[in-house]
């Protein structure tokens, strides 16, 4: 099994299955089992969701998988988790797969982070982003978000209550702090004026109820994902962007195998095999 080397020395599995066109792919190819995993069921979460996207797309495109938000998990990069380290990150996985131009689909943050190499590489086939806009996207709300988290793990804010939120679980000190790293260094990015920079073909996809309401421990901050791309789908289109609103779906369900793999398929078919 392959291994990328990641920015900060540490490495990372990837699986390659499937011929054709390659899509990197950033999900944990092999599904969550035990307490995690009924966990992740009772919130509508499919613990087999890698496998379940991989299955549905390797017998038309070469696709490489590898768990990166895994193993920030399990190795934090707590001051180094930058834009552009996360892009070094992706063409590390690209270069240990042997392929010089792919596909990049990614969901929620993973979506965010495929803008960011889209507009450092020219290596990108085409671009997926889902479940985050690429037109007016929540940087300011997910760094506040991002920073309560890391407070409530170093104790300086009171952590809720199972009873108080469903946010109850707050990770290490580590893991917090490297996704505020990432969202500070974002603060002045500006995501109409890169917009020219993006030359590969790109779709973007968001469920029309994905709009995420943190309670009160978080300051009710209100991360909106589904407004942006509903609001602006007239100037994504204007900017090269196919756009697809998955109608009453939410962040959870709009990630879901079932929704993800028919828009993949048909969308980078028309794309790679034309």
């Amino acid at each position: 099994m392959p291994e990328a080397t990641l920015h900060d020395g540490s490495t990372i599995e990837i699986e390659v299955h499937g011929t054709g066109p390659t899509l990197l792919l950033p999900v944990n190819p092999q599904p969550v089992t035990g307490p995690l995993a009924e966990q992740m069921l009772q919130y509508g979460t499919d613990p087999a969701l890698g496998q379940s996207l991989i299955k549905g797309l390797s017998d038309t495109f070469r696709v490489v998988a590898f768990d990166y938000e895994g193993q920030c998990l399990r190795t934090p990069k707590p001051d180094t988790l930058t834009p552009a380290n996360v892009t070094r990150d992706l063409l590390a996985v690209a270069d240990a797969a042997g392929v010089e131009r792919f596909a990049y689909y990614g969901y929620s943050w993973l979506a965010m982070v495929g803008l960011q190499l889209a507009i450092r590489t020219d290596r990108l086939l085409a671009l997926v982003m889902g479940g985050f806009p690429p037109l007016n996207g929540p940087y300011k709300e997910m760094l506040r978000v991002t920073t309560v988290t890391y407070e409530m793990a170093i104790g300086v804010r009171p952590t809720p209550s199972a009873e108080e939120s469903e946010w109850s679980g707050v990770l290490p000190k580590e893991q917090t702090q490297q996704f505020v790293t990432l969202y500070q260094a974002l603060q002045g990015f500006d995501d109409r004026a890169i917009q020219a920079q993006i030359t590969c073909p790109r779709l973007c996809f968001v469920g029309s109820a994905d709009e995420i309401k943190y309670d009160q421990h978080w300051g009710d901050v209100l991360v909106s994902l589904a407004g942006p791309i509903m609001q602006d789908q007239t100037r994504l289109f204007d900017l090269g962007w196919d756009v697809r609103v998955l109608d009453g779906l939410d962040h959870i369900q709009a990630m879901q195998a079932k929704q993800v793999v028919p828009i993949l398929r048909s969308w980078l078919s028309s794309q790679l095999h034309s």
